[in-house]
Formats: C-alpha cells, sequence, structure tokens
C-alpha cells in the first residue's frame, strides 16, 4: 500500500501544488520583487532599490496613520470579540431554552458580505447620529467605533460557534466534581473552561487578529476612510496609493510586503504565545 501510495502521489499533488505557484507563490515573489521597482505594468520595472519603502514612510502620514489606527481598531475588536463570544458560548452551553434558535441567529452576521455589511450599518449609525448633527464621516472617532461596533457584530457569532464546540468537549463529570468542592461559577470558568479551551482560544484569536489587520471592504463600504483619510486602515491604503496615484504603484507594492509582514510576524507569536498555554493547560 505504501509503495502504491508513494508511486501515485505525485499524480494527486500536482494538480494542488501547480495551482499554487500559479495562484501565490509566484504572484507574491513578483510583488517582493516589483516592491524594488518603479512600474505601471509588470513588463517596464525599472529598479529603484529601497526608494519605494522610503517614500512610504516618509512621503506623507497616510501610511503611519494607517498603522496606528489599524492596530487601536485591532487592539479593541480582538478583546471586545472574544470576550462576548466566549460569554454568549457560556451561555449557550447551559442548556436554556431555545439554544440552537440563538446560536443561529447569532451566527447569521457572518453570512452576509463585508461591502453590503458595510453599507447597511452606514445606514443604521447615520441614522442614529443624524439627531446629533453628525455622521460616521464628521469625526475620525465615530468612525473608528462605528468600524468596530460593525466588526463584533459580524464575527461574535462565529467566534461564538468555536467557542461552544471547545466547551461541549469538557468532560461534565470535571465541573461537577468542581461544584462538589464548592467551586463557583467564576472560579469554574477561570481554572476549568478557559484551560480546556485554549485551542478554541488560539484559533478565535487568530481569525480575529487576520481579520482586523485584513479588513478592507466594510471600511471601504462604511467610511472610506473619511475625514481626510484619518479612517482608513491599512488595507484601503494601500488599495488608494496602488490605485489613486500616478507613479506610485511601486510604493503601494511596498507597503503591501510591509503590511504582509507585519500581520505574519504578529500573527506567529500570537500562535507561539497561545500554543504555549495550551501545552501548560
Amino acid at each position: 500500500m505504501q509503495k502504491s501510495l508513494a508511486k501515485h502521489f505525485p499524480l494527486f499533488v500536482a494538480p494542488t501544488l501547480i495551482a499554487f505557484l500559479i495562484s501565490f507563490l509566484i504572484p507574491f515573489v513578483m510583488g517582493v520583487y516589483l516592491s524594488f521597482t518603479e512600474f505601471t505594468t509588470v513588463v517596464d520595472a525599472k529598479w529603484v532599490g529601497i526608494d519605494n519603502y522610503v517614500k512610504a514612510f516618509t512621503a506623507n502620514t497616510d501610511f503611519i496613520n494607517a498603522l496606528w489606527f489599524t492596530v487601536k481598531f485591532a487592539v479593541v475588536s480582538v478583546v471586545s470579540i472574544n470576550f462576548f463570544a466566549f460569554i454568549t458560548a457560556v451561555i449557550l452551553t447551559r442548556g436554556i431554552r431555545g439554544t440552537n434558535f440563538f446560536r443561529t441567529v447569532f451566527f447569521m452576521p457572518n453570512l452576509i458580505g463585508g461591502i453590503v455589511l458595510g453599507y447597511i450599518w452606514q445606514i443604521i449609525i447615520n441614522g442614529y447620529l443624524y439627531k446629533y448633527q453628525v455622521t460616521l464621516t464628521y469625526d475620525a472617532k465615530y468612525g473608528f467605533w462605528g468600524l468596530v461596533i460593525l466588526m463584533n457584530w459580524q464575527l461574535i457569532g462565529y467566534m461564538m460557534v468555536i467557542y461552544i464546540a471547545g466547551i461541549q468537549n469538557i468532560p461534565n463529570d470535571l465541573i461537577d466534581a468542581a461544584k462538589v468542592d464548592g467551586a463557583g461559577p467564576l472560579q469554574i470558568i477561570r481554572h476549568i473552561i478557559i484551560p480546556s479551551v485554549m485551542p478554541a482560544i488560539t484559533i478565535c484569536l487568530f481569525l480575529t487578529l487576520t481579520n482586523s489587520f485584513r479588513l478592507f471592504d466594510q471600511n471601504l463600504a462604511l467610511t472610506n476612510g473619511a475625514p481626510a483619510r484619518k479612517t482608513a486602515m491599512l488595507a484601503l491604503d494601500i488599495y488608494n496609493t496602488f490605485y489613486g496615484r500616478n507613479n506610485w504603484e511601486g510604493v503601494g507594492q511596498a507597503k503591501a510586503v510591509i503590511f504582509f509582514v507585519l500581520v505574519a510576524t504578529i500573527a506567529y507569536l500570537q500562535l507561539k504565545l497561545t500554543r504555549s498555554k495550551e501545552v501548560e493547560g
């Protein structure tokens, strides 16, 4: 059997490998190369070294502002989404009536596309702010909290489902024994449930962290960076740089490479940290 698998292994792997090379690896390598060039198309690239990377940070403050705004948004969103998703999951694993209905309702926002979701919440939030004679684009703080609310509404239900799966795998005998020993609800959550669902926490933190940094379509639909690009996140700033200014394609590509390295590094550190907690748990 092993000889047969080894013989036919390349045949089954080749289609996926070819698709991976064409759709990801080759464009990625070309993208890194183009970040060191000035170009309008891939055939007229002119090598400029690190000039694009210097321009990304020094030509204007848009990239730095977008980076800072994205970091603040990611911190608030990751904490709030996972907190409310975990609490909701704990409540919906208590055997209350209508549990399946609530799980379905909470998960449904994740099925709505980002652009549509952005325009829906733009109408809702602006309708509320209208009585104060302001809009989402009146001040950056309104756009910031609008994006946080949107992100929470979309992802809490998705993360909740993952936490529910982790909680349901905890043996009931373990929780019953803790109750017999006099442990209260908070002690059970802290010393039993949280250590037991660390794999779920790892997954949820990774998903919310990467989604927060990569947010684009909701940002485009909700505020489009207004006012004065103060609510533009990294992905939207890269898009505006690449398509919004003449002969700045190389700078936009350099920003994209920086963006990739930043997100990959943060995600790696998060996975390493939370997986070490799984081992301890």
